[in-house]
């Protein structure tokens, strides 16, 4: 069982543009219920299935596995809830830890958010100065509600 501690951000002003290139994703869930999601995913040619357990505070349980790019595809035109997820991901080092940010697109234009994996809850980390407001606890960004309630329609 692997476990996934991530805290998530929103972002203040455009400077984390500079730091990195963006890769699209897209992605759906053929499960959206909290207590356990059930996503697809392509990465550039790569597809995934992902498997998460409920959120208790910033952790909860993740499985995931690569699958042929052809068949994800397929799950998500034909088997995923619609909207379809669209976004570019953008990996930036900083005070030793990666942080992901999420610049989405479609029904969710205009929603960028950083999110930051951690070995631990209670892991110190430095914050960019381009990362404002914690939202790690409020499910309306969580990915897997942004689509039966889509980030332009709050």
């Amino acid at each position: 069982m692997a476990k996934e501690i991530e805290r998530k951000f929103l972002l203040v002003g455009d400077d984390w543009r500079e730091l990195a290139k963006g890769t699209h994703y897209r992605q759906g869930y053929l499960n959206s219920a909290k207590e356990r999601t059930v996503r697809v995913r392509t990465i550039d040619d790569k597809g995934f299935l992902t498997i998460k357990g409920i959120t208790t505070g910033a952790t909860r349980v993740e499985y995931e596995y690569e699958i042929p790019h052809a068949e994800c595809t397929e799950m998500l035109d034909d088997l995923a809830e619609k909207p379809i997820i669209e976004k570019a991901r953008y990996k930036i080092e900083f005070g030793g830890f990666i942080w992901e940010v999420d610049e989405f697109f479609g029904v969710n234009k205009g929603l960028v958010v950083a999110e930051i994996e951690l070995p631990s809850e209670d892991q110190s980390f430095e914050k960019p100065s381009w990362v404002g407001e914690e939202v790690t606890g409020d499910p309306r960004y969580f990915n897997s509600n942004l689509v039966a309630n889509p980030y332009t329609t709050w």
